[in-house]
């Protein structure tokens, strides 16, 4: 008897150690020649320097804790193996998962390994950390990953996966960050996710899940931000799968086909800071119960099915910067308590059927820039919304306003830096005003399908000097002779067409007359007296900042500079446009990896490549080395994500689009659309810029161009330098319109400071002893309002080549 008992206890004690027995008997030299044999199935891109493991070979076979991209324990055995943003091609097919017990992190990403993730990943207990984001894994997400209990970070994104979430994850009780955005994922939300009840960060976007959203999910309590973009949604947002989340700061829902009503408890969400259901299928009313979202900067509820009227409790969102509810079903007036929303810059309620009078308390919104109230029934006139300090865009057409054209749009100091006018479709009446040439910014106006009457006045010719590039003065009661001067020159006849009193001079066009001195010598003294006045001015600048950089030599302050090995590891690919329908591993699929036959042309610190893709889409790629570059400012993940941000959600007609960046070893990829014809060097240097490039087209380019810069200096928050115009970064449309691009180097300037760094840039473009002037420069162009001076000789010049003179 007692024999059996010391038995049995000899074997319990045997199969409490087989663990360790496991454990001790892989050493770390069968770890090593593992490591070695996995190694051979890689290859480096085409685009990235030589593989950095050459510490993983047979003569380092007993020094494997002291290799790249590896860490150990204290017994050294691995426990860590980073091999993020190496750029190169691999697979998991010949990693052996069972020699790794220890490994606690598992870094991949930002290379392009290939293949599936295999199911004996599952072998790897200890693990906490797994990424594999940005490669282009295929397959299904291995049910065995749930076997990792303490796993607390996942990150799958950007790659192609398919199928299901396992079920399995509900097992990962110690989970806080699931990344799965921009796969291929066709199933539902598994209800055992609701078991993840330390799960602060959900990233589903951009994928094809389906289905209703569990109610498991109202479990999740301490999540902080929910991401479901672009997906297949559908169903209700429930209350009791709302209330729960308290801790929501970013709740992020568009493009999906979510339904019924927005429901009143997501007023308890009181940490919300981003609110967007913006294009599904809600319906009811906006619940009076968002006015509790006290911390929100963005609402967008627009492109959905809403009815009533706009709770007058939005009025208390004193921090809101973004409100959208265009393209719904509203009813009702817009409420007085929009006036107290005094952080809101952009105000969108068209496409609706708001009714009443437009409020005069929206002149007290002084940091709008864009309010668009086109598309409904308002009635009465335009009220006097002066309060504005620096509005962009003013779009009231297709309403029932009446009254003439009130003259404070005109003669109003924040108003003469509007870009769109829009008063179409309205029943506006009296003359069109002369004070319209007093909008100097001006790119559209749009006048036409009121009842405007009178002759248009000789004072618009004025215009000439502006930037405008489309005007619209069709089906209105104009009278008079058809106006031939100035902007009208080339008129389209659809800009006119519908105005039966206007008449054509037989004997030709007609000269313009105007209130000023119409010679030729005095357009030659404006000309001369701006740019002496300029030239004295540039001069002070000068002198006063290479005065501060003689100072400033004796500081011995220097720009932080950054590793990249430091810093720009980490970072994940971030397509950041809602609108685009493609991930970054399409396209380096597209170019090859980046194959030379891609390349459309180089820069100072990198080269540009063109991706088609499968779609049908084409996008230029841009490759910054920021190796090679020493003013890359020292700042971490989160800033460099925010100036991306910032820059993608820049719209001008004379900017390119950005739509989002990846960064991987020694290099930052931008994403810009392309334009086919090219850049202006192309067009000066090459055999088009010998007939097509001629005076009138290369003005037009010269105010295309000047029109960005000044919306980028004075029009963007914070304001942005490029620092890198050249004509190989100017691009132009079929027509010639100019696009400023490469925003590569772009420097966002806090208003308050007075940031200084080195020259940026291509500095091949340059003399070397032009650097210095160039710097002085860039300071000048920081400090002062230098664009002002820019436009108005450029303004005279225009008058001085009205008589051939150029």
């Amino acid at each position: 008897m007692q024999l059996k008992t010391m038995t049995f206890h000899y074997i319990l004690l045997l199969l409490f150690a087989l663990p360790l027995i496991k454990t001790t008997s892989i050493s770390p030299r069968k770890q090593a020649e593992s490591l070695i044999k996995w190694k051979a199935g890689f290859s480096p891109s085409s685009s990235s320097p030589p593989l950095l493991l050459h510490s993983w070979s047979l003569t380092n076979v007993n020094s494997l804790c002291n290799s790249t991209a590896i860490a150990c324990t204290k017994t050294n055995t691995v426990s860590k193996i980073d091999l993020s943003n190496m750029q190169m091609y691999g697979t998991l097919a010949h990693f052996d998962f069972s020699l790794f017990p220890n490994l606690t992190h598992f870094n991949l990403s930002g290379n392009y390994f290939r293949g599936p993730i295999p199911s004996a990943i599952g072998n790897l207990s200890r693990l906490t950390t797994l990424d594999l984001g940005n490669n282009q894994f295929s397959g299904p997400i291995p049910d065995s990953i749930g076997l990792i209990s303490g796993l607390q970070y996942i990150d799958l994104s950007l790659n192609v996966l398919e199928g299901k979430i396992p079920p399995s994850t509900g097992k990962l009780r110690e989970l806080h960050y699931l990344d799965l955005l921009g796969n291929s994922l066709n199933s539902s939300i598994p209800s055992e996710l609701g078991l993840c009840t330390n799960l602060t960060y959900l990233f589903l976007s951009f994928n094809k899940l389906n289905g209703e959203l569990p109610m498991s999910l109202s479990n999740l309590k301490n999540l902080v931000e929910l991401r479901l973009a672009n997906n297949l949604f559908i169903g209700q947002i429930l209350p009791s799968l709302v209330s729960n989340w308290t801790k929501l700061v970013y709740l992020y829902l568009p493009k999906n086909s979510f339904s019924g009503t927005i429901s009143a408890e997501i007023g308890q969400l009181t940490q919300l800071q981003y609110l967007n259901l913006y294009s599904n299928k809600f319906s009811g009313k906006i619940p009076q119960s968002l006015g509790k979202l006290t911390q929100l900067h963005v609402l967008d509820l627009s492109d959905n099915h809403l009815t009533g009227e706009i709770p007058q409790s939005l009025g208390k969102l004193t921090q809101l910067k973004l409100l959208y509810l265009s393209d719904n079903h509203l009813t009702g007036e817009i409420p007085q308590s929009l006036g107290k929303l005094t952080q809101l810059k952009l105000l969108y309620l068209s496409d609706n059927h708001l009714t009443g009078e437009i409020p005069q308390s929206l002149g007290n919104l002084s940091r709008l820039k864009r309010l668009d109230l086109s598309a409904n029934n308002f009635t009465g006139v335009i009220p006097r919304i002066s309060g504005m300090l620096d509005p962009k865009l003013l779009s009231l057409s297709n309403n029932n306003l009446t009254g003439v054209i009130p003259s404070f749009l005109f003669l109003t100091v924040g108003l003469t830096g509007l870009e769109y006018l829009n008063l179409s479709s309205n029943s506006l009446s009296g003359a069109i005003p002369s004070e319209l040439r007093m909008l100097t910014e001006l790119d559209v106006f749009n006048a036409s399908h009121n009842h405007l009457s009178g002759e248009i006045q000789s004072a618009l010719a004025n215009l000439l000097t502006l930037n405008i590039r489309m005007y619209d003065f069709s089906y209105n009661n104009l009278t008079g002779p058809f106006p031939t001067c100035g902007i009208f020159n080339n008129v389209p006849t659809s800009a006119f067409v519908g105005n039966h009193g206007l008449w054509s001079h037989a004997e030709g066009p007609t000269e313009c007359k105007s209130s000023s001195t119409n010679s030729k010598s005095a357009k030659k003294n404006i000309v001369s007296v701006f740019l002496y006045s300029f030239l004295g001015f540039t001069v002070g600048a000068i002198s006063i900042a290479a005065l501060f950089l003689m100072f400033g030599k004796r500081s011995t302050i220097r720009p932080q500079v950054v590793k990249t090995s430091q810093n720009f590891e980490n970072f994940e690919a971030m397509i950041l446009q809602e609108e685009v329908k493609f991930t970054f591993a399409e396209v380096v699929k597209a170019v090859d990896d980046f194959h030379e036959k891609y390349c459309i042309g180089k820069g100072g610190f990198g080269k540009v490549y063109k991706a088609e893709l499968q779609s049908g889409q084409v996008v230029a790629v841009k490759r910054l080395n920021t190796d090679d570059s020493y003013d890359v400012p020292a700042i971490n993940l989160q800033s460099f994500q925010n100036e991306i941000r910032t820059l993608t959600t820049i719209r001008h007609r004379n900017i390119i689009r950005l739509y989002g960046f990846s960064t991987r070893k020694g290099c930052i990829f931008l994403l810009y659309e392309y334009l086919e014809r090219g850049s202006l060097g192309k067009a000066l240097y090459g055999v088009e810029g010998v007939t097509e490039l001629g005076w009138p087209t290369r003005v037009k380019i010269v105010q295309g161009l000047a029109c960005a810069l000044s919306y980028l200096h004075h029009d963007c928050s914070p304001p942005i330098v490029h620092r890198d115009v050249t004509v190989n970064n100017v691009l132009l449309e079929q027509d010639f319109e100019p696009r400023l691009s490469d925003f590569g180097t772009a420097k966002l300037l806090s208003i308050d400071s007075s940031n200084w760094t080195n020259i940026v840039g291509s500095l091949g473009y340059m003399a070397p002893g032009n650097v210095k002037i160039l710097m002085l420069c860039n300071f000048v162009l920081s400090f002062v309002e230098l664009t002002y001076f820019v436009l108005f000789i450029r303004r005279a010049c225009i008058y001085y080549a009205s008589d051939g003179q150029v």
